[in-house]
């Protein structure tokens, strides 16, 4: 016995893509494309962050189990 196939609820709109992206979702990216480009612009702005010994020792410990 064939199995009965029920038609889709609703029909599919052959109309235009209606998507609403929130406010962040384009400020963030802008933002950051922002920061970026002025770092190339004035590089002596970027300073290096000193880093705690004992996360550089965690993470030369981690890289060095995950290559054996």
């Amino acid at each position: 016995m064939p199995a009965r196939t029920h038609p889709r609820p609703h029909p599919a709109t052959t109309g235009g893509v209606d998507i609403r992206l929130p406010w962040w979702a384009l400020t963030l990216p802008a933002l950051a494309f922002i920061v970026l480009l002025a770092l190339i612009v004035n590089p002596s702005d970027a300073h290096a962050a000193g880093g705690d010994p004992a996360i550089a020792r965690l993470l030369e410990r981690a890289q060095q189990l995950l290559a054996r």
